[in-house]
């Protein structure tokens, strides 16, 4: 990973992600992968179990039958490959596979396993922040989500990462944008990103085509009402929110379409670049 902003992109291998179906066959998951890749994406987050409220458990073994023939496949392709799971089983087969990251919407909460299996292979570790975890409750927290809260909470995860022998250079954070917050909660977490950044670890937004996104909608009068409309609707938000956390300082942003949130990164980068170079001079006025 060489970017100065990194972009996760997603890859379902689920039936019931809230952003559609995986794909069926090995081969169009591996040529998906690449595709991201090719597209822009640093890391490809491959799931086989989604997170998405009123979700099924998955077992490991079904999760494992999902993603291991597609991870090791991207793998051997040089994908940087990582694994959106709690399991500490599926974190240990897969990282023996090729995986080189596994990311956690549970923050090591659901498995306490994991946090050591990543440690024994050297592998990244994004630790996520899931105050319904281990119970996989995606219920509003009673008394509301600060990101105080957030911090808090995210610096005991971390620091059990640490405990468990994962590298310090090799965690990151993510204010786990969704999981039993609110709309108003999770903008607070993004304009927050400089004091979860105060940690000392990299953090990571994964805001991309969520639920939240979609609530300045009803602004706009004439808007279908379809599926369609409310995912493009979310998609523009996600490039949105991409810009504002490059700008903030986050470390990446995981997303479903890593094009168009690559070039908003970019776009981001140049905006503060040129900002901090012509700080207190001239405008100019052609």
């Amino acid at each position: 990973m060489t970017s100065d902003f990194m972009i996760m992109g997603v890859l379902n291998c689920t039936p019931d992600s809230f952003s559609g179906a995986g794909r069926e066959e090995v081969e169009e998951t591996v040529a998906e992968g690449v595709r991201l890749a090719a597209e822009g994406a640093d890391i490809v987050d491959v799931g086989g179990e989604s997170t998405r409220p009123g979700a099924s458990q998955v077992g490991a073994q079904e999760q494992l039958g999902r993603i291991l023939p597609a991870v090791s496949a991207l793998a051997a392709e040089g994908v940087f490959v990582s694994v959106d799971t709690c399991d500490a089983g599926v974190a240990r087969a897969v990282l023996a596979q090729g995986a080189s990251m596994v990311n956690d919407v549970s923050g090591g909460l659901c498995d306490p396993g994991l946090a050591p299996a990543v440690a024994e292979s050297g592998a990244w570790l994004v630790l996520g922040h899931w105050p319904g975890a281990p119970t996989r409750d995606h219920s509003y927290r009673s008394g509301g989500t600060t990101v105080r809260h957030v911090a808090d909470e995210l610096l005991v995860r971390a620091e059990a990462a640490l405990a468990a022998g994962v590298r310090r250079d090799q965690i990151v954070l993510d204010p786990g944008l969704g999981f039993g917050k609110d709309a108003a909660e999770n903008w607070a977490l993004i304009r927050g990103l400089g004091e979860l950044r105060e940690l000392g670890f990299p953090v990571l937004v994964g805001a991309s085509r969520k639920r939240f996104l979609g609530s300045g909608r009803s602004l706009v009068s004439g808007d279908a009402a379809s599926d369609e409309a409310e995912l493009a609707w979310r998609e523009a938000g996600t490039v949105a929110v991409t810009a504002l956390a490059a700008a903030l300082g986050a470390w990446g942003a995981r997303v479903h379409a890593p094009r168009p949130n690559r070039a908003a990164a970019a776009a981001a980068a140049a905006f503060t670049r040129e900002g901090a170079a012509g700080a207190g001079g001239p405008v100019r006025r052609d």
